[in-house]
């Protein structure tokens, strides 16, 4: 397990404060780039829940802004990522679908986004460590 992920691991465990979806994939990186967390975390509240309106998936923006701070932009390695998104969950990006899809198969709402941040950082740290701005 990488740090990023168990970092991501115990904020959304956490019971004091809530990390949303994009602030649990967001605030784990930020150490490494020299962004404090509050500041991180501040970026990121409104991205949670879908952008407050059940848009794209938290944790694919925190992910997007993962790959923005460290300078990773190009269009081929943005649709990559949105790719592997794609074809792992039927095509669906947004919360309110991703959501619906995984409720009418029985699943329950914080496990699903927890594997979705887990999900969004292992593909955002493969693309870093591809790059070599990450070990």
């Amino acid at each position: 397990m990488s740090k990023y992920l168990d970092e991501a691991i115990k904020l959304r465990a956490r019971t004091d404060r809530h990390y949303n979806c994009a602030q649990a994939v967001f605030v784990p990186f930020v150490k490494d780039a020299n962004l404090d967390e509050e500041t991180a975390y501040r970026i990121a509240a409104n991205f949670g829940s879908g952008m407050k309106m059940a848009s794209t998936c938290g944790a694919i923006t925190g992910g997007l802004m993962v790959l923005g701070l460290y300078g990773v932009d190009d269009p081929a390695t943005i649709t990559q990522y949105y790719k592997r998104f794609k074809d792992a969950h039927e095509g669906m990006m947004n919360c309110a679908d991703l959501l619906k899809a995984n409720f009418e198969k029985g699943g329950a709402k914080k496990p699903h986004c927890d594997a979705m941040v887990y999900e969004a950082i292992s593909y955002v740290e493969n693309i870093l460590q591809e790059r070599h701005i990450i070990d």
